[in-house]
């Protein structure tokens, strides 16, 4: 690819556009349907650039910047599809029967606008100005330099290249072992003690996708989400089982799950929002920074372009508060049509007047809570459905005090609805604010212009919200959900919508009167005690240690199969890179590295997209299953096998190269 004058690259292409709004279109779907069946998406930044760099260097004229819009635009299907933590729950009380196309529209578009426009202000504040580290960000970047170095004829570059492929091919391969059930999709082992009444235990997914995230996260968030799982499973989850009566029947397993998912959960939730709620206290002083930045650049720029770097050129903050207000038009329109002819009807204009003022003041602290997350631990594992958490108890009680005078069976009932939409709309806000941010560090890193990111993510909100509707209908009418009401479905194995499941019950729990609120209260309270710890930390050590509380939190909050094996990637990251300090070759095999997990974000992603196109066509669970019969016990110790072997095996591979790159 062609490194055009740094003034004036090409940036925005009609094939560009067309090509992001493909790769849209196409991940959407998958995410859709994977986040439904799993409780889990994952980011679309990095797959969307090795797509486009792999289309767009037919053309002699591509560049670095043009394929980084691609992957933009493309972006926003890992994160817009998001909102499918929430609006299942709708079917789920019983109040939709089919999907709507153009409420779930208009709240994923509404929401994503609003979310590219509360976060241009904090890119100065969050992105230019700030250490995070911003792991996705930075590893969709190296993929750009790097397919950009090896059309160059650079030595690292072309080892780069490799290091992607090899780390793309192994993670696929991996993954591939997993569907075809070689291996164990999981690697767990839960036991009692006690007599037999408390039980614990710990469970990884085998994936080497989240061992590459938490490699790219770095060892101090790691050392946090390790603590997180110490509190939980080596705390929380065995007093509160030894406390609970065990179900007739029930495995070790299922009574330290059964406790985890309806009661440290929800501490884990009050831990997220305590630390959230401090973090954004504290980013008060850079948040204001960034507009005053913002402003100050949109006044040079009136006064002469020139004044402001291309790289440094954002939205003008006009457009973006314009912007703002205009959306909110839509927005109320959007709610009243939502309310339109229900029980709900003589409350109208006051509850749109919450729904809006509420999208507007949650949604923007969300986005900020979100992409300051996204910095901290990437799109992948920023804890969004934390933010739905918080967001639908906000909502609910909002509105439940609007209608508590006339509160009924039926009135409740539509109250829980109005408060889940609200919180679409929010919570598409927060993830395409998170997913901003972390487009614009790719972008600094490359020399992109911020403006014309910012209007590729927009595009790509437009096109994710046409695919989110029909394709959640088209699961709808193929599946259903479990706990719908109105199940018309054609397979009777409904999908269970983890994250919509449980925030349709905190909905109906706190307009119903009774959500477990000292199980929150408990948890906001080790939230605050984390903050202390942290501040004690970075205060005596100078800066030098830290323990992100928001990273502890949401290792009590997500599924320790997920958590376990992003500490396993902080961890071997950190004694690779320690083996490999002071060596002549220790920097170039770092960057190595970063590119080898960078390839096992992308071939795991890549194949999960595949994979779900696969499952979707041929109407099977398990298309890919090869019917070996390996018990569940020897598929763990393989996947633990497989997994080390690949592991040992390409982090030696990158040292190598490192040698022969230097030497």
């Amino acid at each position: 690819m062609s490194q055009p004058s740094s003034s004036n690259p090409l940036e925005f292409s009609v094939r560009g556009i067309i090509l992001g709004i493909l790769i849209t279109l196409v991940f959407t779907a998958a995410q859709v349907y994977l986040g439904l069946k799993v409780g889990l998406t994952f980011a679309t930044s990095i797959p969307a650039a090795v797509i486009s760099m792999a289309l767009l260097s037919a053309f002699k004229d591509a560049t670095i910047q043009e394929n980084n819009i691609v992957q933009t635009i493309a972006s926003a299907a890992g994160t817009l599809a998001s909102v499918i933590f929430v609006v299942p729950g709708l079917l789920m009380i019983g109040w939709w029967a089919k999907i709507p196309f153009w409420p779930v529209f208009g709240a994923c578009a509404i929401g994503g606008v609003l979310g590219v426009m509360y976060t241009i202000p904090l890119r100065r504040a969050l992105v230019s100005q700030s250490k995070l580290p911003y792991p996705e960000g930075v590893a969709a970047a190296e993929v750009l330099k790097v397919g950009t170095q090896s059309r160059a004829g650079a030595q690292e570059g072309k080892a780069g290249l490799k290091a992607v492929i090899w780390g793309t091919l192994s993670s696929a391969f991996f993954a591939f072992l997993a569907a075809a059930k070689v291996t164990a999709g999981e690697v767990s082992h839960y036991f009692r003690f006690g007599g037999g009444t408390g039980a614990t235990g710990l469970g990884a997914s085998s994936s080497l996708a989240l061992i590459g995230a938490g490699h790219l996260m770095g060892i101090t968030v790691g050392i946090a989400m390790l603590v997180g799982l110490i509190i939980a499973w080596g705390i929380l989850v065995p007093v509160m089982t030894s406390l609970s009566p065990i179900a007739a029947g029930a495995s070790a397993m299922d009574h330290a799950l059964r406790i985890w998912s309806t009661e440290v959960r929800m501490m884990g939730a009050g831990t997220i929002g305590a630390a959230a709620i401090v973090t954004l206290a504290t980013l008060a002083k850079p948040i204001f920074g960034g507009l005053t930045s913002a402003l100050e650049a949109s006044r040079a720029e009136k006064h002469g372009g020139a004044a402001v770097p291309r790289e440094e050129r954002d939205m003008s903050i006009f457009i973006v508060g314009l912007v703002t207000l205009l959306a909110m038009v839509p927005a109320g329109w959007l709610l009243a049509t939502f309310l339109q002819d229900g029980v709900l009807a003589s409350l109208t204009t006051p509850l749109v007047a919450v729904g809006v003022g509420y999208i507007l003041v949650a949604g923007l602290l969300a986005a900020a809570v979100c992409g300051y997350m996204a910095g901290l631990i990437g799109s992948s594992n920023s804890p969004v459905s934390g933010i739905a958490i918080l967001t639908i108890l906000g909502a609910a009680t909002s509105v439940g005090f609007v209608g508590r005078h006339i509160m009924g069976p039926e009135i409740a009932h539509a109250l829980i609805a109005f408060a889940l939409f609200v919180t679409t709309v929010v919570l598409a806000v927060a993830v395409i604010g998170n997913d901003n941010l972390q487009d614009l560090k790719t972008g600094q890193l490359v020399g992109a212009t911020p403006w014309k990111q910012q209007v590729a993510l927009i595009i790509g909100v437009f096109a994710g919200s046409c695919v989110v509707p029909p394709v959640l209908e088209l699961l709808n009418h193929a599946y259903g959900f479990v706990g719908a009401p109105n199940q018309h479905a054609i397979s009777d194995q409904p999908l269970a919508a983890p994250q919509a499941l449980l925030i349709s019950t905190l909905a109906r729990g706190v307009i119903g009167g009774d959500l477990p609120w000292h199980l929150i209260a408990w948890g906001a309270l080790i939230g605050l005690i984390l903050v202390a710890i942290d501040f004690t930390l970075k205060k005596t050590s100078h800066g030098k240690y830290s323990l992100p509380p928001l990273g502890v939190g949401l290792a009590v909050y997500l599924p320790s199969a997920v958590i376990a094996p992003v500490v396993v990637g902080a961890l071997t990251g950190y004694y690779f890179e320690k083996a490999m300090r002071g060596k002549s070759y220790g920097e170039a095999a770092s960057r190595v590295g970063v590119l080898v997990m960078s390839g096992f974000i992308v071939g795991e992603s890549l194949f999960n997209v595949a994979l779900a196109g696969l499952i979707v066509v041929s109407g099977s669970g398990e298309p890919m299953a090869l019917g070996l019969g390996i018990e569940e016990s020897a598929g763990m110790i393989i996947a633990l096998a497989v997994a080390a072997a690949i592991l040992v095996t390409l982090y030696r591979w990158a040292a190598g190269s490192a040698r022969r790159i230097e030497g």
